[in-house]
């Protein structure tokens, strides 16, 4: 008898946070993005170049545009080897 009413509350339990989560899951989906930065505000990026002369590479994590100028190494503009969106 009293297996079968702790086994009885733990399904409430176990339906309760199964819901829950979902409830959580569905709020995420349905909120908006943020609006982007203010113009002269760092963004995120994952952009990565490598060098043509010598093959250094540098992976570019915050810039203020979207796609900013490539960075210069050897005194020439490095290669952009991550494909942009």
């Amino acid at each position: 008898m009293l297996g079968a009413v702790l086994g009885i509350l733990a399904a409430i339990v176990v339906a309760a946070l199964i819901v829950k989560l979902g409830i959580a899951l569905l709020r995420g989906l349905g909120t908006p993005l943020p609006p982007p930065p203010p113009a002269g505000e760092m963004r995120k990026v994952n952009l990565r170049y490598r060098c043509s002369l010598c093959g250094a590479e540098l992976k570019m994590t915050l810039a203020i545009e979207e796609l900013p100028e490539p960075p210069r190494h050897c005194q020439e503009d490095m290669d952009l080897m991550t494909p942009v969106e």
